[in-house]
């Protein structure tokens, strides 16, 4: 399988050798399709409902996992959330611990 990264945002441009994921279920074709080396997701998308922590609570009870996770919203209550979800999925054996994640949010005009 292609080891690719991608970027889950729809309002920034991705980093240079990033896929762009404008919609949870861009990433989540992405994360069933390819092996994921770094993904770095938003919280804040068009939908509110169908959101970053959406996301994340689907890659759990799927088990679709990328070599890295970063938390990159510049919404720290929705980020923080998401970093939670996961570090708890971590602790409580539901996704490897060897998968690194990381809070780092981004401003949005970046």
């Amino acid at each position: 399988m292609e080891k690719i990264s991608v970027f889950m945002d729809d309002y920034r441009q991705p980093p240079a050798g990033y896929i762009l994921a404008e919609t949870i279920d861009e990433c989540l074709y992405l994360l069933k399709n390819y092996d994921i080396d770094h993904l770095s997701l938003d919280h804040d998308l068009t939908s509110h409902i169908r959101n970053g922590l959406m996301l994340v609570n689907l890659m759990i009870s799927n088990q679709l996992y990328a070599n890295r996770i970063t938390i990159h919203s510049a919404n720290y209550t929705g980020g923080k959330a998401m970093y939670n979800s996961l570090k708890k999925a971590q602790n409580d054996s539901l996704m490897p611990s060897s998968i690194h994640i990381y809070l780092r949010p981004m401003p949005l005009h970046y």
